[in-house]
This record gives structure tokens, sequence and C-alpha cells, in this order.
């Protein structure tokens, strides 16, 4: 036992730091045994019983001797735990608080003595002068760790037991001075148990001082536990989603039928409020199933050459054609790679998306389909099922409408044939692109010859097969007037790019912009009107929104899939008068609604019964329909003009080597033009295109097209638009067509060759809101009577029709002011009835009345024997500042008559006369209604 009576030394084979690498688990030194009473100290510690009581501590008790050299500083390993060096001071009850209460003086002896032992060292040694730092060693003295034999802390399941702090060198903080003489600052240190934020800051880590802790073998481990976590989570994502993601799909998705395949395949037409117009089912014998054996075997391996050659041995799904398709599509490409069950299921779920959840929804279909069918049932569902084009679904439709023969009697070649235009019929029909298709059944044929099904001799012999003319417009077509507007959608489809294919196998959604209501009355009022007629009367009636261009209501003929009349050219008649006005007010120098013209017949020039007008304005010609003065305005203007004016409106007809009767309606035009290019008029100049489409979607949500909200094209300026506006209003209630509501209309009535006959009749008007045209015509261009025998013109059948069709349509609509204010160009019209010549008003000067107050003034020169009104020199003509299109000198006064080349010329008494001298002009009322 060493001197001093500190018991057995607590070094290890390497000093005191070797202490540290022992476990917490060590149990507690064995206190030492009493020692004989003159063997102690000078201030001896008597032997207590275990049992007896606690000495009292606040006696004085004398200084323990000095500790022997190196022993200085051991005594920071019998403090509590967690506690570090720097606790160890010269306070003396320090050693004391160590000691459990429970624990018997004897135990507590030599634990007390080492701790007094180490108070007087600590004092010797701050009274000595501090030496110079000795050189330590390179390797680091870790601090001895002791836990109190007496008393455990109490630590948590969920918490670990805390580590002593380590300084920078791998030791204790203690306070003491370094190597470089600077006292290292005491930190505090944490000696409770952990909390469950620190455990997590601990197992987290604590930032880069936690990471230097760490040994490079520790680090090194705990980077191998990162990344096979890391690795273990990447394969389980990669491996367990996909097959959590079949798991379900395969419990969700159901197995279609083939009836499910050719129903969810159709389109769907609707109103514009959403409500079916029509579903576009294939016709009955646009669909005729087959069975198996009635599939010739060189017609099934065509199929599979061209479609999927690994049919027979494939799971029902192609997994490298689907990882091909999805890096295409990740890099912005279409798709591919879909076997013939795969395709099968895509005709079934209607899912033509390009988009992974399209190829994963197949993957699960075709793999329970694979499950639950054989092979040649798939193969005979699918041939029964998908679409050939020209409105074929099924192998038994296509061999029909492409051979007119049944599928059993079809060669190698034709069977190629139809094989190929499977993936697109839209461009591999050889009435289409007989080039492609040429080149499509090429790979088919050498595909065959490929797999053996096809010998080289029968592939060389081999010729490319003629086909049926194409079909164009039957699938789907209504019976009754609905027929119609399918048709027009279908056109506009494919005006707009969407492809017969995509019509008849994408499930689309299509949104017109026909009005139930709207629909409903025009098929009424035309059905009716023709009730009780002779049967060889025809009718059409288009209504356009003049602030969108979408048609409204469109009948063309009760037979849906006979001739259209309402996209038949007919010639219009005296409807194309407004144009011929329209290009006057544009003509340079513009001509007024108030300019006078002789309308009397004239040889090969004749009018209607009561349309003569020996003095007449261009309101009152237009109201009158008189024929010779538009033929004469039309000449002045000049016919090019006037049809440069009705492209302008919306005329798309081509209008080629126009003469002056073009204002007479002598080139065809159809309803739809004529109703579009009015409703350019009524929307104040600004052109709409006509359209029945609105929107297009697909059965898996994709938009394929919607009607852009679009401002129009602006084709000439509102003023020109109100004044052609002005000079139709009186037209409907001459003719005693009126709706209740300002109206701008036209009639139009086309003689016949034969006398007192007409050939064709027209009322086309519109409101703000609304623009209709109705005409009733034949189809062999015979005269049209009424069943009373009487000959029907424009304001007797058409414009019956016509009222009836607007009277309710328009009583919906909110009432407005019209068409807003009327400000004329150049002359302005006449309010007084044809024939009738305006009285002018001479414009005397009145006598000044003597005044002694003022001067009488100077006697007034005799007017000159030809008057002519004067401009004071240096001063502009007022008319000179106003723009071409509103000077008032362009066009005659009021009361003047005009003849062809004599525009502006006066006339006898309506001849202007010049004021007297002394007296302010009159005011131009040509432009602004004076009063």
């Amino acid at each position: 036992m060493p001197a001093g009576g500190h018991g057995p030394s607590r070094q290890g084979p390497h000093g005191p730091a070797a202490s540290s690498t022992r476990s917490r688990s060590v149990p507690p030194a064995r206190p030492a045994p009493p020692r004989p009473p003159q063997q102690r100290g000078p201030d001896p510690v008597p032997a207590e019983h275990p049992r007896s009581p606690r000495p009292d501590r606040s006696r004085t008790r004398p200084e323990p001797p000095a500790a022997p050299a190196g022993r200085d500083h051991t005594a920071r390993d019998h403090t509590a735990r967690d506690h570090t060096a720097r606790d160890h001071t010269a306070r003396d009850h320090t050693a004391q608080d160590h000691s459990s209460p429970t624990t018997s003086a004897r135990d507590r002896s030599a634990p007390t003595r080492r701790a007094r032992d180490h108070s007087a060292t600590t004092r010797q040694a701050r009274e000595r002068p501090t030496p110079a730092p000795e050189r330590r060693s390179a390797t680091p003295v870790r601090p001895t760790r002791r836990r109190r034999a007496d008393k455990r802390s109490g630590v948590a399941w969920w918490q670990t037991p805390d580590s002593r702090r380590r300084t920078g060198g791998g030791g204790l903080s203690t306070g003491a001075p370094t190597a470089t003489g600077v006292q290292e600052p005491v930190r505090p240190v944490r000696t409770g148990p952990l909390g469950p934020l620190d455990l997590l800051q601990r197992r987290l880590g604590a930032g880069r001082r936690a990471r230097a802790l760490l040994t490079p073998a520790q680090r090194a481990a705990r980077r191998r536990r990162t990344v096979l976590c890391w690795v273990g989570g990447v394969l389980g994502m990669v491996v367990g989603l996909p097959l959590l993601a079949l798991g379900l799909g395969y419990l969700i998705f159901g197995v279609p039928t083939a009836d499910e395949a050719v129903n969810n395949q159709v389109a769907t037409i609707s109103f514009a409020d959403g409500t079916d117009l029509t579903r576009l089912v294939p016709e009955a014998g646009n669909r005729t199933k087959v069975g198996f054996e009635q599939i010739p075997p060189h017609v099934r391996e065509a199929v599979l050459a061209a479609e999927d050659r690994t049919f027979y041995t494939n799971p029902g799904f192609d997994v490298s054609g689907i990882a091909r398709a999805a890096w295409n599509q990740l890099q912005g490409g279409a798709g591919g790679g879909s076997t013939i069950t795969q395709q099968y299921v895509k005709n079934a779920l209607v899912g033509d998306q390009v988009s992974l959840w399209r190829k994963y929804k197949e993957l699960i279909v075709s793999l329970k389909v694979s499950q639950e069918k054989s092979k040649d049932e798939i193969l005979t569902d699918y041939l029964n099922t998908i679409y050939f084009g020209r409105g074929a679904y099924g192998i038994q439709s296509a061999a029909q409408a492409y051979f007119a023969k049944d599928v059993g009697q079809l060669t190698p070649a034709e069977g190629a044939l139809l094989a190929g235009v499977i993936q697109s019929p839209s461009r591999w029909d050889p009435a289409i692109d007989p080039q492609k298709a040429v080149q499509r059944w090429g790979f088919v044929m050498d595909g065959m010859e490929s797999q053996g099904w096809l010998s080289p001799a029968d592939r060389a012999a081999a010729t490319f097969p003629p086909t049926q003319q194409r079909r164009v417009g039957g699938t789907g077509s209504l019976a009754d007037s609905r027929g119609h507007v399918v048709n027009a959608v279908k056109a506009e489809l494919d005006s707009l790019g969407i492809s017969d294919q995509e019509m008849s196998q994408a499930g689309l959604t299509i949104t017109t912009t026909i009005d139930a209501d709207q629909q409903k009355r025009a098929v009424e009022a035309a059905q009716e009107s023709l009730d009780g007629q002779p049967d060889n009367l025809r009718s059409a009636l288009v209504a356009i929104d003049p602030r969108t261009g979408g048609v409204a209501a469109y009948y063309g003929g009760d037979n849906g899939v006979g001739l259209d009349y309402a996209r038949v050219s007919k010639q219009p008649g005296s409807t194309f008068k407004p144009f011929v006005v329209l290009a006057a007010l544009m003509h340079d120098p513009p001509i007024g609604l108030g300019t006078v013209f002789d309308g009397r017949e004239q040889t090969g020039l004749r009018n209607a019964e009561g349309a003569d007008c020996p003095r007449c304005d261009i309101k009152q010609a237009m109201t009158l329909s008189n024929n010779v003065v538009f033929t004469k305005l039309a000449a002045e203007v000049g016919p090019e003009n006037v049809a440069a004016a009705a492209r302008a409106a919306g005329i798309t007809s081509p209008l080629d080597n126009p003469d002056a009767r073009l204002a007479l309606g002598n080139k065809e035009v159809t309803p739809v033009e004529l109703a579009s290019a009015y409703a350019t008029i009524a929307a104040g100049g600004v052109w709409h295109a006509p359209h029945f489409i609105s929107k297009v979607v697909t059965a898996d949500g994709r938009v394929l097209y919607e009607s852009p909200d679009s401002q129009g094209e602006r084709r000439f300026s509102p003023r020109v638009a109100r004044n052609t506006v002005e000079a139709m209003l009186g037209v409907a209630s001459a003719d005693e067509r009126g709706i209740g509501r300002p109206v701008a209309a036209k009639t139009g009535t086309v003689q016949s060759r034969f006398e007192g006959e007409n050939n064709d009749a027209w009322f086309s008007g519109f409101t703000p809101e609304l623009a209709t045209t109705v005409w009733i015509g034949t189809d062999m261009n015979s005269p049209i009577r009424t069943a009373s025998g009487t000959p029907i013109e424009g304001a007797s059948l058409p414009g019956e029709v016509w009222q009836t069709f607007m009277r309710e349509a328009v009583a919906e609509e909110p009432a407005t002011e019209g068409f807003g204010g009327y400000t004329p160009i150049g002359t302005p019209a006449s309010d007084l009835p044809p024939n009738e010549t305006p009285t002018p008003t001479p414009t005397t000067t009145p006598e000044p009345t003597p005044s002694a107050e003022l001067p009488p003034p100077p006697a007034a020169e005799p007017p000159a024997a030809n008057p002519v009104p004067q401009q004071q020199s240096g001063a502009p003509d007022q008319r000179s500042l106003l723009a071409p299109e509103d000077a008032p000198g362009t066009a005659n006064a009021p009361g003047t008559a005009r003849a062809p080349g004599t525009a502006g010329t006066p006339n006898g008494p309506a001849a202007e006369q010049a004021p007297p001298a002394g007296t302010a002009p009159a005011p131009d009322c040509s432009v602004t209604p004076c009063g």
C-alpha cells in the first residue's frame, strides 16, 4: 500500500489515462480497512461503526498531508458521474458531498482522506510560483471515467448516458494552464440526464464538433451505414412501389368487353349548354362481329405482322416497349410499343392520352385480360373492335368498305392492306395517300415473309390490291335535321386538324355553339311554314351570333343524310343590295344615303311590281327594293368594289367577273355566307368567323381544341356599318315582318326565266344580338309557288319563317336601344316617302328696322343673274377640313337627283342660292343633323 494511506493505485498499465478505458460497469473499490491508532496522522479519523451516526462536519479538520508527486491531479477521477476537473477546487465540502448519505463512515473514510489530501496539495500549488509547462506527449491522455458504486444515476430506457465533454486535445476542460501558459476557460458541463431533444440532437449529430470527436474508423463505419440505408431505401422504392401499384391496379381495374371497346370510342356532340345533341354510334352495317374461324389465317397473320409479331409468346405486354415509350415521353416524345392486347385495352378504356398513367392502366388490364382470356379470344375481340377507317369498326366491315366482300374472301394482299391501315387510317388509306399506303402494305408483306407466314414466291408475285371509292361522312349521320349539324361539325373538325380516326376512336366530347332552344324554334318554324305546301319546296335557316360568330341555330332540311340546303349555293337576289350601299359609303368620295336617283324602269332592267321610283334616294330605294337605282349605283362605284365590300363582310364565294348586275345578286352564295356577312354589319364592321365548335375534349380529359375568345377582325368602320344599317331599317316594317324591336333586313327574290315566276326567295335580317337568313327554293331551280298557286317572294313565305323564328328568339334578349346613334356619311336620307320631292325653303333677308340709335345699313347690291356661293379670300372652306368619308360636299344636297356619270350636278329648283351679303352662312347639316 502506498504511503499516506490512499489505498490501491487507480493507475492502469499506461498511467492514469488508462483507467478511462474501463467499462462503466466496473464494481466499486473495496473500502480500505481502518488503520491502527499509532499509524494514523496528526488528525486521525476515528473508526466508526457502520451504523453509528454521521460525525459533525462543522468541525475544523486539520489539513491533510501533501500528496506524493504525480498524484496532484488524480483527485479528478474520484468525483461523481459527469463532473469535470474544474469541480476539484479547494472547497472542503467537495469530497463530503460525493458520498451517499446511506454509506457508513468506514466506507467514506478513504475518499474523504483523498479529498483532504488533494485540497492541501491544491493550496500549496497555488502558493508556489507556476512552473514552466512541461512538454507533453503527442498522444492525448483520455480522462478516467468512473461511476459511483454506491449510487447510480437514473437513466430511462430512451436515454443514453451522457459522456464527459472533451477538449480539443482529448482531455477534460479543467481550467488549468495549457501548454502555451494561458489558462483554459472553464466551460459548464451538463451533469443531468439527457432529455428527448438532447438525445435527438446527439443521434442526428451536433455538427462539426460532434463529427470531430469520432475516430476515422467510426466515421468510416458511419458512412457505410448511411450508404447502406440509402441503397436499401432506393431498392425498396424501385421494387416495392411497383409491386404495390401492380397490386392496387389489379384490384381496381376490371376487364372490358368487346362491346365496351366499341361504344367507348364513339363521340358525343352536345349543345352549347352541355346537353346531348347526339352520340355518333356506329351504324349497324359498320360493325359486324365474326368468329375466329371465319377470319382466314393469312388475314390474322397479316395483322400480327403489322401490329404484334410476338403476340402468342408475350404475356400481354412488352416490358421493353413500355420502357422505351416511357423514356420517349420523359424526353417529350410520343409513346409506342403497345402489343395487340394493350391496343385492345386502350380502345376499351379510351386511353389515347400520351402519358405514363395510360401505360400503367394498359399494363394492369392487359395482364388481367391475358389471364382470363385465351390468345385466340383476345385476337378475335381485337379484330371485331378495331377501327379501320371509312367508318368501319371490325375486320368484316372493313372488308366491305374497302373491297366490297366478306372477310373470308380476302386475299393475303388485301389482308395486308387492311392490317396496314390499322395504325393510322387517316394517313394510310389508299384514297388519301396512295404512296404511303403502298409503303405500309410492303412493310406488312415483308413482315409476313420474314415470319414464315408467306413464301418468297408468293411475296414476289403479290401486287397492291385496288380498293373501292372512299365514302365520306356516312358514319353516325342522323336521318333527321340533326344530321346536317353533325356533318357540319365533322367538316369543321377536319378543318381544325382533328381526323376522322380521332373522332371515331378517341371518345370525343364535342361542345357546339348550337343553342338547344334556338335550334328547336328554327326547326319548328321551317317545318310549320312548309306544312301543307308543295312537296318540291326546300328550305334552310341559319342564325349566327354577331358578337362571336357562333352558329346558334342551323336547319338544312329534314333529310339528314341528303342535301344540306344551308350549304347549297344559290343566287341571293336583292339581299346583295346592302353590299352595294357598303361599297358606296366606302367610295372615294363617299355617296350618302340621301343621294337621289331616277329609279324608273329601263330597257332590259325592270323592277318588281310597285317598286318604280321616278325620284328616290338610296334608303327609299332599299325599302322599295328598286333594281334600277342599285344597278346604277353599282355601276358608279364599280362592280369590283361591290364584290370587295361583300368579301369584307364575309362572303367567301368567288364572285368572279362581276358586273353592275351584281347588285341584284347574280352570283351564287350560301345561306351560311349571307348570314355571316349580315352578322358583320350587325357587329359594327367586326367580322367573326362562323363556327359550330366551341370545345373538343377526349375521353381522358385532353382538350384538343377550344374556340379562342377572339375580338374579331375589323373589316370596316362602325360609322359605315351604322349607315348601312340605317338604309335597311325600313324594310321589315314595310313588308309587315316586324318583330317588336328595331331590325335591319332585306328581302331577295330571284326571278325565273318564265314570266312572272320566281326560282328562289330569301329573307335576311338581324338585330344586334342575332343575324338570321332564310332561303326557300327547289332542287331543280324550278318556279316556286304556294299551295294556292301564288309565286313565292322573299317577303312572303321566307319572311314568315324569319319573323316566326326571330320574334321568339329575341324575346329572351334584354331590350336595348337598337343599333345606337346614327351619324350620316354624306347626304342624309330623307324621311319622306318615296317619289315625294321635298319643298325647298327659300332663304329671306328681313328688312332691318330703322333706329335712331343705330346708323342705317348700307344699301345692298343687286344680286347677280346667276348667283354662285362665294368664299372669303384666304379662309379655307369648312368642308375641306373634314375627312373624305365625312365631307358633305362630295354628295348631293337633299332634293338633288343623280344619274350615272353626273355625280354632284345640280338639277333645277334644287340649286342652292348664295346668302345675301352681310349674313352668316347657313349651317351645314350633312354630317350632323340640324336642330
